[in-house]
């Protein structure tokens, strides 16, 4: 870097070689091993860092100091994950690592390592600029593919003083910064019954397995329901054993979608309240995983602007749209604080084999982040 303009070669190595450290959702090593090469990467650029100990692999948190007449402003949250959907052995395998034509791929790239470059590239940027930048606070979870079970109350410790909160996954495809995000719950419906031989004492049993078909009917009706736009999908379907026993145990993962505060608080307490249908059934519904919907709001549309005048003096346009998918900026959303994501660079394919970013938008991204923390 020169101070003025990033080197794309260096962004390019490391991209590369956050690619090749495979880092699987819940493969601790693995995440754990890449979580100590950012947190080098990140002391090189003047933080204090530290782990938060978690099951599955540590989360990150960096801190780095204010600088120029900016620097005991309140600090600015940048928000990364260092997991991916791919298991270990894909970068050499179906998805190995290459640069064709502008374009690289591999797993992780796009989804979103890549991202964490942008943010690295962009304090990299601001450190010489003569405006200064105020404190930023860099969290990067280890869990955010399953809905950061484990990190959702650091990210929301880490947003309640930042001015704020800047997320890395990537942009809509024309480049749009994400403006808003659909609430994303998951939750596991499971239902007991009583084991019985289905030819002989079918009476004495009770089939957790027609209960829990019987119980996806009312969560239809309870989602049709709703107020307003609500996207369900019944992921997996498990119980039962033999076609001789009246199924015990079945369960379904139910994942849901808000576009709105009121449904998801419809939605939810309907389908946490489910009752058995049939006589010596029970039923659960426990929660794995919750985003909170992040709906736009006058501080979304503050910090656009923000963003807007940054680009400029870069010589970006840039605007801002709600996005359907979850990320940890649902919770900073959801908690007031001024927030954008999808400052990752331009590409496609996140969770597909053909998961690929544009090289070039490496840099313009990193240009604009530098230029937005100079404006905040």
């Amino acid at each position: 870097m020169n101070g003025t303009a990033p080197d794309l070669g260096a962004l390019l190595a490391r991209l590369e070689s956050y690619v090749r450290h495979e880092s699987p959702t819940g493969d601790a090593a693995r995440l754990d091993a890449l979580g100590e090469v950012l947190l080098a990467r990140h002391r090189e650029l003047g933080a204090t860092v530290r782990r938060v100990p978690a099951p599955a692999g540590d989360h990150l948190v960096m801190e780095h100091p204010g600088r120029g007449a900016k620097a005991a402003a309140a600090p600015v949250l940048f928000l990364g994950h260092h997991d991916t959907v791919w298991p270990a052995g894909h970068v050499d395998g179906p998805m190995p690592w290459r640069v064709a034509d502008g374009v690289a791929h591999g797993p992780g790239a796009y989804d979103m390592k890549s991202g964490l470059v942008v943010m690295e590239a962009a304090l990299e940027l601001a450190r010489p600029a003569a405006a200064g930048h105020p404190p930023v606070r860099v969290v990067v979870v280890a869990d955010e593919e399953i809905g950061s079970p484990t990190a959702g109350a650091l990210v929301a410790e880490a947003a309640r003083d930042a001015v704020a909160a800047l997320g890395f996954e990537s942009p809509h495809p024309d480049g749009s910064l994400k403006a808003g995000r659909r609430g994303s719950t998951r939750l596991r419906l499971a239902v007991e019954g009583v084991e019985a031989h289905a030819a002989l004492d079918p009476d004495a049993g009770v089939s957790a397995v027609d209960e829990l078909v019987d119980q996806l009917i009312l969560v239809r009706s309870i989602v049709r329901h709703a107020p307003g736009d609500v996207l369900c999908n019944i992921g997996t379907v498990g119980g039962g054993g033999r076609t001789n026993v009246v199924a015990a145990a079945a369960h379904a993962d139910i994942g849901l979608r808000f576009a709105d505060a009121e449904s998801e608080r419809v939605v939810l307490d309907g389908l946490t309240s489910l009752r058995p249908i049939r006589a010596g059934a029970a039923v659960s519904t426990g929660v794995l995983s919750r985003r909170p919907t992040w709906a736009p709001d006058e501080t979304t549309a503050g910090l656009l602007g923000t963003v807007r005048r940054a680009a400029a003096s870069v010589g970006q346009r840039v605007d801002g749209a709600p996005a359907a998918g979850g990320a940890d900026t649902n919770t900073t959303g959801s908690l007031g604080v001024p927030t954008l994501d999808g400052f990752g660079p331009l590409g496609a394919g996140a969770h597909a084999v053909h998961e690929q970013v544009v090289v070039a938008s490496l840099g313009q991204r990193a240009e604009l982040v530098a230029a937005v923390l100079a404006e905040l």
